[in-house]
């Protein structure tokens, strides 16, 4: 399969986005801090971690890091754990523990989006958490409709009559230009599938019903779910640490793409290609 280039053209609904751009000046002058890789499970970290040079592995509670180099520069890999609590304390310990320089969360996730295949790959312009929603009430015997839920934006301040200012909103977390640049950067060594620009959606959900994953798919501009992404995002913001998403798709429901555990070794595989372009954006700013 042929690689293309992404862009970053996203037709979102008007009235249920809330952009967040990750605020990466605070992190301008640490130019030695590590990059912090992030990997949920040991088959989206470890493949990742045997690349480094001069590694060491440490653990912080109940989460495993390998700290090294490439091309020089410092790295530390993270296995998260998965799930959206787990990611959020492995964000923070590797935020207090290592002070990084930038963080990408990778792994694999489910297609959202018919048009994608196994083994490409969505670098997420934003991630967006897909476990916060308000359901309608109804009277005992009148169902349940996930369709009908509206999205809770978990940050929004209150207004005056103790309502969300923005009910009804999904909060988007962007990922940082520079990471972006590099991501790009490193399309042209991926062979295995194409590598776009996307949405990726998270939460502590197995989504399977073709409706409600549409839903999310035309609501929300979603390309993929997981359970870590926008989570991760969200601590990151909170830290001022640059932050950028990327997953492949494991498998598709929407177009019945089979699930293929060697997807989560390629997409570590161009993963490793952006954090050595980072690197050498880097080294060349600092000339």
């Amino acid at each position: 399969m042929s690689h293309s280039r992404f862009t970053f053209t996203l037709s979102l609904v008007s009235g249920l986005l809330i952009s967040v751009a990750l605020p990466t000046q605070a992190n301008t002058d640490n130019s030695g801090a590590p990059i912090i890789i992030q990997g949920a499970m040991p088959v989206e970290a470890e493949h990742f971690a045997a690349k480094l040079d001069n590694v060491k592995e440490e653990h912080i509670g109940g989460w495993r890091f390998w700290k090294g180099t490439v091309d020089g520069y410092p790295v530390v890999v993270s296995e998260t754990l998965k799930g959206m609590s787990n990611v959020a304390a492995a964000t923070s310990i590797a935020a207090l523990e290592f002070k990084p320089k930038a963080i990408i969360n990778q792994g694999t996730a489910g297609g959202h989006d018919p048009a994608l295949n196994v083994y490409d790959i969505v670098v997420g312009k934003y991630s967006v958490n897909l476990g916060a929603f308000k359901t309608p009430h109804k009277q005992p015997g009148e169902g349940s409709n996930s369709v009908e839920w509206k999205p809770m934006d978990l940050l929004a301040s209150k207004g005056s009559a103790g309502e969300d200012k923005n009910a009804h909103s999904i909060r988007q977390f962007a990922a940082d230009p520079q990471l972006l640049k590099a991501a790009d950067q490193a399309v042209a060594g991926y062979q295995k599938g194409k590598v776009v620009s996307g949405v990726i959606g998270s939460a502590d959900v197995w989504n399977s019903e073709l409706d409600r994953i549409r839903f999310f798919h035309q609501q929300f501009n979603t390309s993929v779910e997981e359970m870590e992404t926008a989570s991760a995002a969200q601590i990151a913001a909170q830290f001022a640490i640059p932050f950028v998403g990327i997953r492949v798709l494991s498998n598709n429901i929407t177009n019945n793409g089979k699930y293929d555990a060697q997807t989560g070794i390629a997409c570590q595989d161009y993963v490793y290609d952006v954090l050595k372009a980072y690197i050498k954006d880097i080294k060349t700013a600092q000339k």
